[in-house]
């Protein structure tokens, strides 16, 4: 998927609204259990209820290659059922040197068919230039994420000043363009949002945290939306999980449908 066919799903359905499936065989619910394959069910279910509310689906992969075979044949399910004109992200975080790179990308591209795939920069250019050889894909780059753990190291201040997100950023920026890289930046860091916005002004961000890590929508849309949005917001648990019964894939609809407005009022 190419960046105009983004930004128009993003204007037809007035939303910048990411899904994350991580679908945890121990929290869904209980009736699903039953069932052949659980986990794609359960995914099924999300998937028909929320499609027409979001502009993209991130499977974590922990969440199948925890589950062995079996949840690799859910994922490859998952996959097959989400409609063409929504983006997809293979929440991966792979970084490897070049030929495992290369074995990465073949796996995320062409045997799944993800749009995107997350990659940690710490190995360099040559870890990532691998995902950027196909077209009409894109690397999801980690630059600042939501997590407590991002003070260890991403927010270190460099002697020739700056930090080193700041510099990963820069020097990344360099290897692919607006048009097949994005950047994780984490809702829980929006304040800083508006200093990237100065280092990438044109990348779209992938942007965490948002529900059941306390982000804030309105403070990431003011500091981050670019004049062709730039946002996907990912909300995971606050929709999977919103119900417990039966029901839960309505639940998880009217969830979704509440981020959608509060979107479609922010665009």
């Amino acid at each position: 998927m190419n960046r105009s066919q983004l930004y128009e799903q993003i204007l037809q359905k007035k939303s910048f609204l990411c899904i994350g499936l991580d679908t945890d065989i121990k929290k869904i619910p209980k009736h699903l259990l039953k069932k052949a394959d659980p986990v794609f069910e359960f995914n099924k279910q999300i998937i028909e209820a929320t499609h027409d509310l979001c502009v993209s689906y991130k499977p974590n992969l922990a969440f199948y290659e925890a589950n062995g075979v079996s949840g690799l044949k859910s994922l490859e399910q998952t996959m097959q059922l989400i409609p063409s004109e929504i983006f997809t992200i293979a929440d991966a975080k792979r970084g490897d040197i070049g030929n495992t790179s290369t074995m990465y990308a073949r796996s995320m591209f062409e045997h799944y068919g993800f749009d995107s795939v997350t990659v940690a920069p710490y190995m360099g250019s040559d870890s990532v230039k691998p995902f950027l050889g196909y077209y009409d894909k894109w690397v999801i780059l980690l630059a600042l994420t939501s997590n407590e753990g991002a003070f260890d190291f991403q927010l270190l201040q460099l002697a020739k000043g700056g930090t080193l997100y700041e510099e990963v950023i820069k020097k990344s920026k360099t290897w692919g363009s607006a048009d097949n890289m994005m950047f994780v930046v984490g809702a829980t860091k929006a304040e800083y949002l508006a200093q990237i916005r100065k280092i990438i002004p044109d990348h779209f961000l992938l942007v965490p945290g948002v529900g059941a890590q306390g982000g804030s929508l309105a403070d990431v849309a003011k500091y981050g939306m670019n004049k062709q949005c730039g946002l996907l917001v990912n909300v995971s648990r606050s929709i999977l999980y919103a119900g417990s019964g039966e029901d839960f894939a309505e639940k998880a609809r009217k969830e979704a449908k509440k981020i959608q407005t509060e979107m479609e009022g922010l665009l």
